[in-house]
């Protein structure tokens, strides 16, 4: 509602202008006040799996220039009619999970979002990438390393883009921390942390389903803790211990992890203490320090709006809905070769699935882990 009336407001501001100064300047001055209509290529994305994020994606790209929806991929007939009614999607342009290999032979669809639990990922991916088509796939982008390097591969020789929904990547607060690092107003970085966590609902969701998850709170929350330490650090980690807590046996199943604290060295003597959990709420908040000065961010990673401060004062940047922006991006990325500040390919998912990796082989061993990303 905020974002719609600060829209209104711009464009009353507009009109009004438009009615005092135009008789004056003459009706040619009328198109410098409006906004250029973008002529540019447009990415045409089909979204696999319309659950709720599926529903976000699509409801933020409406508001998209550079990108479209215009095919979906989903098990279920009732939720393909009701897309087709919502954004006009031509029946053409919709599958199911038996039979979306025909994308291969459908020339108005570009690239496929994959928004489906995590342990699905590898094979639909993969699927997408041998039909030719350009992938971005929802985080994680699988439930290990292993897998996640199978599907850059696999990408890389059908010669198509494989790209994370990794939205934190291009919003405006996050990237006017990590101008201020690569300017050094922080100093020498000494200090992070990165606290992530809310209590999880409906104990059968798939979520809670190791073999739908590939595990607990680190791979659908902590992921952004440890993404997080790399993009604000600035560097890749080299060594990770862990401690793992269970205070509910019956919803958090073995395999399922309800809290994890892990620690993370990097090169350069930073450390980072970060938790992750789905039995605390009110956790979304990133910390870091530095020896002329700190950036802390709460809320860090939610849908926003994202809320910062630093020594200087109160971080103003832009508020943004961070799949638009994400998708305007991305479509940049796949059509015009654009090199965004943060990556988010294939590559950069790998390294984050190494850190959890060892993460939970600290955890399951208590022994330190070296790392080499």
């Amino acid at each position: 509602m905020k974002n719609s009336r600060r829209h209104f407001l711009q464009n009353f501001t507009v009109s009004a202008l438009a009615l005092t100064v135009l008789p004056r300047l003459g009706i040619a001055a009328k198109s410098d006040l409006y906004e250029q209509p973008y002529d540019g290529p447009v990415l045409r994305v089909a979204i696999m799996g319309l659950g709720g994020y599926g529903t976000r994606v699509a409801e933020a790209m409406q508001s998209c220039k550079k990108a479209k929806l215009v095919g979906v991929i989903s098990g279920t007939p009732s939720k393909i009619k009701d897309w087709q009614g919502k954004y006009n999607i031509p029946e053409k342009n919709c599958y199911n999970y038996e039979n979306f290999d025909k994308i291969k032979d459908n020339p108005d669809i570009d690239a496929v979002y994959v928004i489906t639990p995590n342990a699905l990922h590898h094979d639909q991916v993969i699927r997408v990438a041998k039909a030719g088509k350009h992938v971005i796939c929802e985080k994680p982008m699988a439930v290990n390393a292993k897998e996640g390097q199978e599907m850059v591969d696999a990408c890389r020789n059908a010669k198509v883009k494989l790209l994370v929904g990794y939205r934190m990547h291009f919003e405006p607060h996050t990237l006017e921390v990590i101008r201020m690092r690569n300017a050094g107003e922080f100093g020498k970085v000494l200090f992070f942390q990165g606290l992530c966590g809310f209590k999880i609902g409906d104990p059968t969701q798939w979520r809670l389903n190791k073999q739908l998850a590939g595990g607990g709170s680190l791979m659908d929350i902590g992921i952004y803790a440890v993404n997080g330490a790399r993009y604000m650090v600035g560097e890749d980690p080299v060594w990770v211990t862990a401690q793992e807590t269970k205070t509910d046996h019956e919803k958090f199943k073995p395999g399922v992890d309800e809290t994890i604290q892990f620690q993370l060295g990097f090169p350069s003597g930073v450390t980072a203490s970060c938790l992750s959990t789905y039995s605390m709420n009110n956790l979304d908040k990133f910390f870091l320090n530095g020896e002329k000065g700190f950036a802390e961010m709460q809320p860090s990673t939610g849908y926003g709006p994202i809320k910062g401060r630093t020594h200087k004062g109160d971080l103003n940047q832009p508020v943004v809905v961070h799949q638009t922006l994400q998708m305007e991006e991305m479509s940049d990325i796949i059509l015009n070769g654009k090199q965004p500040v943060v990556p988010v390919n294939g590559e950069e998912a790998v390294k984050d699935l190494k850190v959890m990796d060892a993460i939970y082989q600290a955890a399951k061993t208590g022994n330190k882990v070296n790392l080499k990303l």
